[in-house]
């Protein structure tokens, strides 16, 4: 489990460094850095099984797709879901609607736990229900003041969760079924990143930097992806859903960072979920700790 929990932190930390490193893209929009994100991440996940040993994995999916019915609408259905949160991932920083983005990540571990408990059955440790009951109460904080929950705060806390119930139902939670939805995401992700070429050319006159940044952000984003999945893989859907904590508090740092801020209302919610990463943190390390 501990495997699990380092890959996870791993993802939220270049998770959070991409949303930092965002408005180094520009001109680039979240068209096309969704595009870019999906072109470089198709051959390196293929690289990352063939070099873990486990290419069987892309050829079993296939073989399950040809098979299995379900899977034809079904595997679509997945690359469509991802689709959406990649793009939305680096749409955000770019709209200043960054915090936003960051108040479904402080929502959707709640989702995530309610779903573990109710289909799987998951319990929770002492420190993990303080952390949740933290989380909760810093989340129901931001909502009454707020009275209204926005479009990209519902896509991230029900749209993720759906994604890997539906996976897990499926059998395809694993880094062969990513790369399917990634293939199927592949046309798509021409049209964003490329399209005819013409205004790809004139970015690239107008910041040649992006010569660098784009196969850069390729690089970054394909690993953060492949440690999220296995992460989903390794671990209960509770305490993979707890750990996804740590990336609304770098997202907000990344955040304030990039000259969004805070309202003095908005700081007990923020406090509460640093309290919910601090009691994880506290049950990882005493675990650590233990023979």
């Amino acid at each position: 489990m501990s495997k699990g929990v380092l890959v996870s932190l791993a993802a939220s930390l270049l998770f959070g460094l991409m949303y930092y490193a965002s408005p180094w893209l520009v001109p680039l929009q979240g068209m096309d850095i969704f595009g870019w994100r999906v072109l470089f991440a198709v051959p390196l996940v293929a690289v990352m099984l063939h070099v873990g040993g486990e290419p069987q994995l892309i050829r079993q999916t296939l073989v399950r797709i040809r098979q299995d019915r379900r899977l034809w609408l079904a595997m679509p259905a997945c690359a469509a879901m991802v689709g959406v949160q990649l793009w939305l991932f680096l749409w955000a920083p770019l709209q200043g609607r960054a915090l936003q983005v960051s108040m479904g990540y402080f929502l959707l571990p709640l989702v995530m736990v309610l779903v573990g408990r109710v289909f799987y059955g998951e319990r929770l440790s002492v420190p993990q229900k303080l952390a949740v009951a933290s989380a909760a109460a810093g989340v129901a904080w931001a909502l009454l003041r707020e009275q209204s929950l926005s479009w990209e705060m519902l896509l991230v806390a029900l749209g993720y969760p759906a994604y890997f119930l539906l996976r897990r139902h499926l059998g395809v939670a694993h880094l062969g079924g990513f790369w399917v939805e990634l293939v199927l995401l592949s046309p798509f992700a021409w049209w964003a990143a490329i399209g005819d070429g013409q205004a790809l050319v004139q970015m690239l006159a107008q910041r040649p930097a992006l010569y660098g940044w784009i196969p850069l952000l390729g690089v970054v984003s394909a690993v953060a992806l492949m440690c999220y999945m296995l992460a989903a893989k390794m671990l209960s859907f509770s305490l993979f859903g707890l750990l996804t904590y740590v990336e609304p508090v770098l997202l907000m740092l990344a955040a304030l960072l990039l000259g969004e801020s805070v309202g003095d209302g908005q700081w007990p919610t923020y406090i509460a979920i640093w309290l919910a990463v601090g009691l994880l943190a506290l049950e990882g390390g005493l675990k650590l700790r233990s023979p």
